[in-house]
C-alpha cells in the first residue's frame, strides 16, 4: 500500500467523517462524551501507582493532573499532526493500563524516577516501529492487532463489573454488589442504549453523554456524590517538569522497551477500527503517523511525571456506536482534558 493510498471496506457507518466540523453547540458535548468514556481509564493508573510506591504517596493529585494534562496534549497532537507526528484522526490518547504493574515493580525496586527514565529512554521505541512500518507491518496483521484490541478490552470487563458493583467499597466489603450501585450502573447502560438504538440524529450521537448525565443525576440525588474535596481543592495547578528526577536502569529500560512494542501494536488496531468505520483502509501515513505520535508523547509524559500513553480503545468503540468520526470533535475533548488538568 502506498503512503497515501486507502482500500475501501465496508459501506461507511459514520454521520459525522473525519474532515467534518459539526455545529459548535453539538461538537462540545460530543466531545465532552470522549472525555468520560476514557476518564476513569487515565486516571486510575497514577492513582495506583501513587498508591503502591511509596516515593510518590501522598502526591496522587499532582500525578492525576499531569495524567490529564499531557493526554489532552497528545490527543490535539493526534488530531491535528505537528509534521509527521499525529495521525489527523479522531484518536483520544491517555494514560496506558499496560504499563502500570511493570513500572510498580520498577518504582519499588529503584524509585520513581527510574519510571520516568526508563519510559523516557525506552519510548523511541514506537518512533522507529512508525518511521519503519513498511518492513515490519506484515509480522502485525488484522488478525494480530485486533485480537490485541480485543483483548484489552475483554480484561477491562472485570474492572468494569467492580465498578458497577460499588469498587470503592472492594469486593466482599459493605455495599459492594448493593442494589443502589447496580441500579445505578443498570440505569447509565440502558439510557445509553435505548438512545442509541431506538432515535436518531443528535440524540443517538449523544446517547452515552446523556447516559452518564443520568446516572450521575440520580447519584446527586441518592447523596452518593461528595463534592466537598472539589470545594476544598485549589483553582490552578501549574505542570512541573522532572519533579522527580530521572535515573536508568538497564532492565528496567528493556522491560518498558517490551511494553512499548504491545502499546504499538494497540495503537495500529485503534485506527485500524477507527477509520474501518469510514468504509475505509487506514493509510501508512496514518499509521505511521499515530505510532510517532506514541512515542513522542510518551517521552512528552515522562518529562512532566506522567506515564507512558496510548491511544484508548473505549474511544474507538465510540466512534463507532455513536457514528462520530470527527476530529475536530476529539480536539474539543482534548482542550477539556487539558483544562481539567489545569
Amino acid at each position: 500500500m502506498s503512503e497515501e493510498s486507502t482500500q475501501t471496506t465496508d459501506q461507511s457507518v459514520v454521520l459525522y467523517g473525519i474532515e467534518d466540523r459539526p455545529p459548535l453547540l453539538e461538537a462540545i458535548p460530543l466531545g465532552i462524551q470522549h472525555v468520560l468514556a476514557m476518564l476513569l481509564g487515565n486516571v486510575a493508573p497514577p492513582l495506583i501507582l501513587a498508591g503502591a510506591v511509596g516515593s510518590v504517596t501522598g502526591e496522587t493529585t499532582f500525578l492525576v493532573q499531569m495524567a490529564l494534562i499531557v493526554a489532552g496534549v497528545a490527543t490535539l497532537i493526534q488530531a491535528f499532526p505537528v509534521g509527521p507526528v499525529g495521525a489527523r484522526l479522531p484518536i483520544v490518547m491517555g494514560t496506558s493500563f499496560a504499563f502500570l504493574g511493570p513500572l510498580i515493580g520498577i518504582g519499588n525496586q529503584y524509585g520513581i524516577a527510574a519510571v520516568f527514565g526508563a519510559a523516557l529512554v525506552a519510548a523511541p521505541v514506537e518512533m522507529v516501529m512508525g518511521f519503519s512500518l513498511e518492513r515490519f507491518r506484515e509480522y502485525f496483521p488484522p488478525l494480530v492487532t485486533g485480537i490485541v484490541v480485543m483483548l484489552i478490552g475483554l480484561t477491562l470487563i472485570p474492572t468494569g463489573m467492580d465498578y458497577a458493583a460499588g469498587a470503592s467499597a472492594g469486593p466482599g466489603a459493605d455495599g459492594y454488589g448493593s442494589l443502589q450501585n447496580l441500579g445505578l450502573a443498570g440505569l447509565v447502560l440502558l439510557v445509553t442504549v435505548v438512545l442509541n438504538q431506538f432515535f436518531s440524529g443528535f440524540v443517538r450521537v449523544i446517547s452515552v453523554f446523556a447516559g452518564i448525565v443520568a446516572g450521575y443525576a440520580v447519584a446527586i440525588g441518592l447523596g452518593i456524590v461528595d463534592f466537598s474535596a472539589v470545594s476544598s481543592a485549589g483553582w490552578i495547578t501549574v505542570p512541573v517538569p522532572l519533579k522527580y528526577g530521572l535515573s536508568f536502569e538497564p532492565s528496567a529500560i528493556l522491560t518498558v522497551a517490551f511494553l512499548y512494542i504491545i502499546t504499538g501494536m494497540e495503537t495500529i488496531g485503534d485506527i485500524s477500527g477507527t477509520v474501518s468505520a469510514t468504509g475505509r483502509d487506514a493509510s501508512e501515513r496514518e499509521l505511521k503517523g499515530g505510532l510517532m505520535a506514541d512515542g513522542v508523547m510518551s517521552m512528552f509524559a515522562a518529562l512532566f511525571n506522567a506515564m507512558p500513553n496510548t491511544s484508548y480503545s473505549q474511544n474507538v468503540g465510540l466512534v463507532n456506536f455513536t457514528g462520530v468520526a470527527s476530529r475536530f470533535v476529539v480536539g474539543i475533548g482534548g482542550v477539556c482534558l487539558l483544562v481539567l488538568g489545569f
